[in-house]
C-alpha cells in the first residue's frame, strides 16, 4: 500500500457568526458540524469498504495499518488533526450497503477558537507546506457550481409500507411485547421526497446546522442529516455519550405551559420505561471497557426545534487493554445497536425488526462520524436524515420505540415529528403527501 502523507496547518479562524458553515458549500462534501464547529471534507484520497457482521473490525483492521504507516505532520495537534476520516456503517450485519471510511483530500476544522487544514495526499512527491494547504482547499472553494444554490421541490411519496401497513405492524409489536418476547422494539419507516430539481446538498446542510445546532450535522457520501443522538466520543481517554428515548412532539404543545415537556415526559410512565432501557443498553455495553462511569441519576429534557426528548449524557475513563486505550471503533462495534435505534433484548428485536418493516434501513440509524490516529471521534447514530438515492428522488427515515401501551397512531404522528427537521431543510411540509403505491 502506498503511504499516506499529511500535513495539517494552522487557518484563520472562522467566521463568529456561522463557523464550519461557511465551508458547507459543495453538494459532494463531508461534514460532521455541531454549533460550527466540528469538520468539513472535499475530496477524496482513499477509502475502504465492507459489509457483513465484520464490517467494524475490517475498517478497525483497515486503519490501524494505514495510520501505522502515515507520515503525519501535525502543527496544530488537537483532536481531529493529522490524518483523519470520516465514515458511515450500516444499520445491520445482513445490509448490502457498503460500510465506508473516506480518507478526504482536504479536512477543514475548527474547535474552541482553533481552526486549521489537513491536507492528505498518497502521491510521493508531492510538496507538503502550507501554500500547497492553502491552494488545494481554494481549488476546491472555486469548483463551487451556481446551481447548487437553488432548491426546488415537489411531492412526498410513501416509503415502503402505507402508513396503515406501519400502523399494522406497531400494533403487532405491541403483541410481541405483550406475549414477553421482548421490552422494547424500535420500527422505523421511510417516505421519499420528489424533487423538481436536483437535491442543493450543501444548502441543506447549512439549513439544517442553522435550525439544529445543538444537533451534529453530517454528510458522508449522500447520507445526510442532523442527529440528536451521540453514540460515542473518544477523546483524551474519556469517552462520552448522548443516549435519547422517550419523545413529545412540540406542534401541538400548549404555547402558555413552560413546564409543560417535563410535566408531560417525566410524568409517563411508558416514556420513562423506554428511556430506562436504552440508557442500561447503552451503560451495559460501555463498562468492561471503563475503569469508572457516571450519567445523570434521572433524564434531563433536551429541547429541540422540533421535538423534546428525554436524554441522559454518559461519561466513563477508559481503561487500557493489552497496553492501550480502547479506540472509537471499539466502542461504536461494542456499542451498536443500541435499545434506542433497535430495543431490547437487541438479538430478538432485530429479527423482527427485518420481519416488520419489510425495509433495508442501509445507512439509517447506523453509526456515522468521524476518527482521526491519535484516537479521537465523534461518532453519532444516523437519524433524523435521508439517502440521496438520486438528484432528484431523497430517502427519509424515521421510527419510534416502541414499547407496551404504545399507541400506533400516536407513534405514526411522532415519526411525522421526526421527519421534519429533513422535510423543512428540503423545502417541503407534510401536505405534500402524494397518495400511491409504496416507492
Amino acid at each position: 500500500m502506498t503511504t499516506l502523507r499529511s500535513l495539517t496547518v494552522p487557518l484563520g479562524v472562522p467566521s463568529a457568526a456561522i463557523g464550519l458553515l461557511e465551508y458547507l458549500v459543495r453538494d459532494d462534501q463531508l461534514c460532521w458540524v455541531r454549533h460550527g464547529e466540528g469538520l468539513v471534507g472535499f475530496g477524496e484520497t482513499l477509502r475502504h469498504t465492507a459489509t457483513g457482521p465484520e464490517r467494524f473490525a475490517s475498517a478497525r483492521s483497515w486503519w490501524n495499518t494505514v495510520s501505522a504507516a502515515a507520515d503525519v505532520q501535525d502543527e496544530v495537534q488537537v483532536p481531529g488533526t493529522g490524518l483523519a476520516a470520516f465514515g458511515s456503517f450500516a444499520f445491520s450485519k445482513r445490509s448490502p450497503f457498503l460500510s465506508r471510511v473516506v480518507v478526504p483530500e482536504i479536512v477543514v476544522g475548527s474547535r474552541n477558537g482553533t481552526a486549521w487544514a489537513t491536507l492528505t495526499t498518497l502521491d510521493p512527491d508531492a510538496v507538503l507546506d502550507r501554500e500547497s494547504v492553502a491552494a488545494a482547499l481554494a481549488g476546491y472553494l472555486e469548483e463551487i457550481s451556481a446551481d447548487s444554490l437553488s432548491l426546488g421541490s415537489d411531492a412526498i411519496l410513501p416509503g415502503m409500507l402505507s402508513e396503515s401497513e406501519w400502523k399494522n405492524a406497531v400494533a403487532r409489536s405491541v403483541a410481541h411485547i405483550a406475549a414477553g418476547e421482548l421490552s422494547k422494539i424500535v420500527l422505523a419507516r421511510d417516505i421519499v421526497a420528489s424533487l423538481s430539481s436536483p437535491i442543493a446538498t450543501a444548502q441543506v446542510l447549512r439549513e439544517l446546522a442553522l435550525r439544529y445546532a445543538s444537533c451534529w450535522t453530517y454528510s458522508v457520501d449522500g447520507l445526510i442529516g442532523s442527529t440528536p443522538e451521540m453514540l460515542i466520543k473518544v477523546e483524551d481517554g474519556k469517552a462520552r455519550a448522548r443516549v435519547l428515548a422517550g419523545t413529545l412532539d412540540r406542534a401541538t404543545a400548549p404555547l402558555d405551559d413552560p413546564g409543560y415537556a417535563k410535566r408531560v415526559l417525566a410524568g409517563s410512565e411508558k416514556q420513562q420505561h423506554e428511556h430506562a432501557i436504552a440508557i442500561d443498553s447503552v451503560t451495559r455495553q460501555l463498562e468492561p471497557f471503563t475503569s469508572s462511569m457516571t450519567s445523570h441519576s434521572e433524564p434531563f429534557v433536551l429541547e429541540l426545534p422540533n421535538v423534546w426528548h428525554l436524554a441522559s449524557d454518559v461519561t466513563a475513563d477508559l481503561q487500557p487493554r493489552d497496553g492501550a486505550l480502547p479506540t472509537p471503533l471499539d466502542l461504536v462495534e461494542a456499542l451498536h445497536p443500541t435499545a434506542a435505534v433497535c430495543g431490547y433484548p437487541t438479538s430478538v428485536a432485530g429479527e423482527l425488526i427485518s420481519e416488520l418493516e419489510h425495509m433495508d434501513r442501509g445507512p439509517y440509524a447506523g453509526p456515522v462520524g468521524w476518527f482521526d490516529a491519535a484516537g479521537n471521534g465523534e461518532w453519532g447514530i444516523a437519524l433524523r436524515g435521508a439517502v440521496i438515492e438520486e438528484p432528484q428522488a431523497v430517502r427519509l427515515f424515521a421510527g419510534c420505540g416502541i414499547v407496551s401501551g404504545s399507541n400506533p397512531a400516536a407513534e405514526l404522528e411522532e415519526t411525522w415529528s421526526k421527519f421534519r427537521p429533513m422535510l423543512e431543510a428540503l423545502g417541503l411540509d407534510r401536505a405534500r403527501v402524494l397518495s400511491g403505491q409504496p416507492s
